[in-house]
């Protein structure tokens, strides 16, 4: 199975001399073929710069990142990416923005226009696919991008945090049917969060981050059993014990962060706090 990515010894800094900023140093990371890969970590710790990295828009300043064996050169439609924010063409309807791409590339209509019916099908859009992005929901938005994404056949998909912003409802609905799409196309994933029920939620592997200079601090199996439901999970003590790992690791990172004075480590902290049982300890409470 193709879409197999690994980064070896990735650094990555931004700026020169006494003003150059580390992001990530000595990553090391594997993202399997075919499987659901969820990266967590603190608050400002280099996330997104990984995603930068993995769809190629950046180059590391050391280290390699490879697709199957093969470097990383540039953004490449093998590996797509669903953005935090909405990227759908305000001024184009639901339907022409599903098939951008293939059209953008000079695909012949009868090359897309099944598959991108098939799709809007498939996520629930065909009667809407003559709408304008304005008139649709945040989670129809997130549904269409997801959509325009699959249409280009994408080896590896990289999202990072595409369902933040929205609801906790629509939120809870979005995780249900994204692991159904992921269950029905096996597609190689890799799904970047700072929501510890999300990531549990959806991971086949864990991947819990330091925070920055970002390097991995361990990678957890996820072996729940799919198709999950949320009040499975919700109930299970395996995926309890998950999440108490997870946030236990990242409670630490962002102690190390705050001593560092990272306010975004702060705000993790008040954050994540409030997930635990019993509360994980605050520098406030601790004084």
């Amino acid at each position: 199975m193709n879409g197999a990515m690994q980064l070896l010894g990735v650094a990555k800094s931004y700026g020169e001399g006494a003003a150059r900023r580390p992001v990530l140093e000595g990553l090391d990371l594997d993202i399997p073929a075919g499987r659901l890969t969820v990266i967590i970590g603190p608050s400002g710790c280099g996330k997104s710069t990984l995603v930068r990295l993995l769809a190629g828009f950046e180059r590391p300043t050391r280290g390699s990142v490879t697709l199957d064996g093969r470097p990383v050169g540039g953004a490449d439609r093998r590996r797509l990416v669903v953005f935090q924010e909405s990227a759908l063409f305000p001024w184009m309807n639901v339907a022409d923005n599903v098939a951008y791409g293939p059209r953008a590339r000079g695909v012949r209509p009868q090359g897309w226009r099944p598959q991108a019916a098939a799709l809007l099908e498939r996520v629930g859009l065909r009667a809407f696919a003559g709408r304008y992005p304005s008139q649709l929901s945040g989670g129809m938005q997130r549904r269409a991008e997801l959509a325009r994404a699959l249409v280009n056949e994408p080896e590896v998909m990289i999202l990072d945090e595409p369902f933040r912003g929205l609801d906790a409802m629509t939120r809870e609905l979005m995780h249900a049917y994204y692991a159904d799409l992921f269950e029905e196309t096996r597609r190689t994933q890799c799904f970047v969060t700072t929501d510890i029920d999300e990531a549990v939620f959806l991971a086949d592997r864990l991947v819990v981050m330091s925070h920055a200079p970002m390097r991995v601090r361990e990678v957890i199996e996820v072996d729940l059993p799919r198709p999950r439901r949320a009040a499975d999970v919700l109930a299970s003590d395996r995926a309890n014990d998950i999440k108490m790992r997870a946030l236990t690791l990242l409670h630490e990172e962002a102690m190390r962060a705050f001593a560092g004075g990272s306010r975004a480590a702060g705000d993790f902290l008040a954050a994540y706090a409030r997930r635990r049982a019993p509360a994980v300890p605050t520098p406030e409470t601790r004084a």
